[in-house]
């Protein structure tokens, strides 16, 4: 069964964490052991699993990202949202995580972030627990 959680993002570039939101689900499920999958179905958003003790690692990625995908760079697609789509396709849109004993099973300092690249929106994730 496919799971949708929904995220509000606030401005044209940022992560927001959904460690917890994916483990309530799981304890909402009562799911025990196995994969957690979660996908963005978006082409300007993406996921990651990165350092979530810090927010100075989150500020410094989304930093080097726009330095390295700059949001104008004479680009062609029409919309004007190019950057957001290279930025997207370089997170990936899906991230699996072992799920023991009712809880994701994450390094000490890892967590799951949703990455927005073209907000601010409402958007979707989705995801499966195997």
């Amino acid at each position: 069964m496919i799971h949708e959680i929904t995220v509000k993002t606030g401005r044209q570039t940022e992560f927001v964490r959904l460690t917890e939101r994916v483990q309530e689900l799981i304890e909402e499920q009562g799911f025990d052991s196995g994969r957690c999958l979660v996908f963005v179905p978006h082409t300007t958003a993406g996921i990651t699993i990165n350092e979530g003790a810090d927010p100075d690692v989150v500020h410094d990625m989304l930093k080097e990202l726009n330095k390295i995908v700059p949001f104008e760079d004479g680009y062609l697609h029409a919309e004007g949202n190019s950057a957001a789509h290279i930025k997207a396709s370089m997170m990936g849109s899906s991230i699996t995580v072992l799920v023991e004993n009712g809880r994701l099973v994450l390094g000490t300092w890892q967590a799951i972030f949703f990455c927005e690249f073209d907000g601010p929106r409402t958007r979707k994730v989705f995801a499966r627990l195997d």
